[in-house]
């Protein structure tokens, strides 16, 4: 197989000093592949997103990129990856409550220096496959639960990304907005990315490739 888009070797993570979350602990993720990250709460899988998702640094191990070591460069390096190759569906979705929702989904292209303009109908587009086409001016706190993740996936998805992490996508999703989430996870990975979830739904496991257990 050719070089993993993803890889922890050995990484260790622990919050507090006696109490480790991560000990020694190694995997690889492939282009192409949807893997499913699964284990008791508080077993340490959104905190394995953060450190393959160049949010936290390991305090031992490694974190590599498409080949290249990313645990050792500089913040600035860390920060323009994750810019350029990620995309991030978090468990609250993480919207920014002031802003609309179309500005949400567009808020990735400040970081990547994309046209702003140019990718509006894209974000629409997406909005539209995942019947969040609200109105111009909805803001989060005016949609649901289930609404808002979709909105996060939007947004995850709109750069195109090599590496996408999500953590429960469909964890407030029935199962027809389920069913059309994990398509557009393996249509991500169909399209050479590296696509990795945390999840306790055993439908969403039982549609993964793989399965990782904490």
């Amino acid at each position: 197989m050719s070089v993993a888009r993803l890889e922890a070797r050995n990484v260790r993570f622990r919050y507090e000093p006696d109490r480790p979350l991560l000990e020694e602990w190694s995997a690889a993720f492939h282009a192409g592949e949807v893997v499913a990250v699964t284990g008791p709460s508080g077993r340490g899988k959104s905190t394995l997103l953060y450190l393959l998702g160049l949010m936290l640094r390991p305090h031992a191990g490694e974190i590599f990129l498409d080949g290249e070591a990313f645990h050792i460069r500089s913040d600035r390096d860390r920060a323009a990856a994750r810019a350029k190759a990620y995309g991030f569906v978090f468990q609250d979705a993480a919207l920014d409550q002031s802003r609309t929702v179309l500005d949400n989904i567009l808020e990735t292209t400040l970081y990547r220096g994309d046209d702003r303009k140019a990718l509006a109908g894209r974000a629409r587009a997406l909005m539209e496959r995942f019947g969040v086409a609200l109105r111009q001016d909805a803001k989060p706190g005016q949609v649901s639960g289930g609404q808002a993740q979709r909105i996060a996936l939007c947004r995850a998805l709109l750069g195109d990304p090599n590496v996408l992490l999500a953590d429960e996508p469909t964890g407030n999703l029935d199962p027809a907005s389920s069913d059309i989430v994990v398509q557009a996870l393996h249509e991500q990975a169909s399209r050479g990315a590296a696509v990795v979830v945390v999840t306790h739904d055993p439908a969403l496991v039982a549609r993964c490739d793989r399965r990782l257990e904490l």
